[in-house]
């Protein structure tokens, strides 16, 4: 989730793309001069290669391409969004009936270069596990857990990042810049990506013959966010059922979010959902004052703590006495390792950036957030709060670097074009219309509703939640809770299937639980594929 400030510092550094310079007045330009004019049309690039899963070789057809999103009612012929996909199909088999997963991750406005290049494409670039992997050559090799052996993959780029783009088809330079101001309203936000997403699915089905296929979505981060939307989208009002949903690093209710928490006075949910993940982590340092012998049964310990005695006299507020308020501080203390003065100061509620700034503060040392195995140094030890992600610091260079160069030389697509790490957002509209509400609520954004009402809606529909106990940006037992507070019957439940892993944000950076989260993941699609079968 702080990916969103992480994008605004990455827009700072990358070039803008250069495709839109203009080598004359604009009021001068003749129509087929555009700027725009070169993404009214849609490109593929097609290639082939073989990769081998887990010791099977399997032999694909790659497309790296464009899709063009048009407007709706009396704006159906305008074309508003060009959206960049990779899509891989594997050879010698039936396409109808071969299940179709749609791939991306979140920011919101990131592309999608994690999952591709870090879990599920067909190469994989090589980073070091918890420390920062060393500068140029990167490693690309055979990734021994693509998701090919089940399904065939479509990884999307969200609008404005990577080779997506907003299209303003408009050749004066000031009603240009008006159309473009309205594009942004209408995508840039939790209701304008979704439907966004859901038609480029829709097109992507009719353009490939794909629509008898079992289809997946898996998305990660705000990608779960996403999800929720666009399968409620796709389910109710375009007539699409989905077989499955992976979620990956979820946050559905954006009152768990623990960066935020020191901000929202009063909703103490934040800190119950996160404790679990700063016990993980002082776990992981050797930051607690007793070591446990291991590490789940001491995180099922925390969460019971969390959901009771903790959760209690936060929600006392000023009622609580001071005797308790002591004994919840030192209990807190034998969890996560933080001094008794320290939680007592601060009043017992700890947000994500004073954890990570504090838990190894006193050598100087900043733990990641989106993996907290991660660590570096303090860019200010005098700081409240952590100033930097050690981890994405880590690995973000290897890679933009490692897709940059794959999707040139080896998909063939991008000459001459920026491939943006980020959309450029200036504002996101968080704000949304749920299922049943007459108008966009202007609350802490919530799709819970969402994926409720396709599950209700679709009763067929599965649901497989994934994440990694070392999440500080998306805490696991924050998904946990959102699971189990889902508006749906109780005999609904059972369509949910939960795994965790000994990882962060991005699971996969760890190669035992990129194997593990490929088996399940392979395994829910095969279940639920044989199950529309029956």
């Amino acid at each position: 989730m702080r990916k969103l400030s992480l994008a605004a510092a990455l827009a700072a550094l990358m070039l803008s793309s250069g495709v839109y310079a203009a080598d004359k007045n604009d009021n001068d330009k003749k129509p087929e001069d555009k700027p725009d004019a070169a993404l009214l049309k849609p490109q593929t690039s097609e290639t082939s290669g073989s990769v081998k899963v887990e010791g099977k070789n399997i032999d694909y057809k790659a497309v790296a391409g464009t899709l063009v999103l048009h407007g709706n009612g009396d704006k159906e012929a305008e074309a508003q969004v060009s959206m960049f996909y990779t899509a891989y199909f594997k050879k010698g088999v039936e396409p109808g009936k071969r299940p179709i997963t749609f791939i991306y991750n979140g920011g919101p406005g990131s592309a999608t270069v994690w999952l591709h290049m870090g879990a599920f494409g067909p190469k994989r670039v090589v980073t070091s596990d918890d420390s920062h992997t060393p500068a140029a050559p990167y490693g690309l090799v055979n990734n021994d857990y693509s998701l090919l052996d089940a399904s065939d993959l479509v990884f999307i780029d969200a609008p404005g990042a990577g080779f997506s783009r907003l299209i303003a088809d408009e050749a004066d330079k000031g009603k240009r810049e008006e159309l473009m101001k309205e594009r942004r309203k209408q995508v840039y936000g939790v209701d304008g990506d979704g439907h966004a997403f859901a038609q480029f699915i829709t097109q992507f089905l009719s353009k490939y013959n794909r629509w008898n296929s079992p289809k997946y979505l898996f998305g990660e981060s705000y990608g779960t966010t996403r999800s929720a939307v666009v399968a409620n989208i796709l389910e109710n009002e375009h007539s699409v059922d989905l077989n499955g949903v992976v979620l990956l690093s979820q946050i559905l209710s954006f009152d768990t979010d623990i960066d935020g928490a020191a901000n929202n006075p009063g909703v103490d949910l934040p800190y119950v959902v996160g404790l679990p993940t700063y016990a993980a982590t002082a776990f992981y340092h050797h930051k607690l004052p007793q070591q446990p012998a291991a590490l789940e049964p001491f995180l099922h310990e925390v969460e019971q703590f969390a959901l009771t005695d903790y959760s209690s006299a936060l929600m006392a507020g000023s009622r609580l006495d001071g005797a308790r308020k002591q004994a919840v501080a030192e209990k807190l203390h034998q969890y996560t390792g933080l001094p008794v003065a320290y939680l007592l100061k601060a009043n017992l509620r700890v947000d994500g950036g004073m954890f990570e700034h504090e838990l190894q503060g006193d050598g100087d040392v900043t733990t990641g957030r989106l993996d907290t195995r991660f660590s570096g140094p303090s860019l200010d030890p005098l700081s409240k709060s952590s100033e930097y992600d050690p981890q994405s610091s880590a690995i973000s260079s290897a890679y933009v670097a490692a897709f940059n160069d794959y999707v040139r030389r080896q998909l063939k697509f991008g000459d001459g074009l920026t491939y943006r790490l980020f959309a450029d957002i200036d504002h996101w509209e968080f704000a949304h219309k749920a299922p049943g509400s007459t108008e966009s609520l202007q609350q802490s954004t919530n799709v819970m509703p969402d994926l409720a009402t396709a599950m209700k809606t679709n009763p067929n529909l599965r649901v497989s939640l994934n994440g990694g106990y070392y999440d500080l940006a998306t805490p696991y037992f924050a998904a946990d809770y959102e699971m189990h507070h889902m508006p749906i019957p109780a005999n609904l439940q059972k369509n949910i299937s939960y795994a965790w892993y000994p990882s962060g944000h991005m699971v996969y950076a760890h190669e035992d639980s990129l194997k593990q989260l490929h088996d399940n993941v392979a395994r829910f699609i095969d279940e639920t594929d044989n199950v529309s079968k029956h």
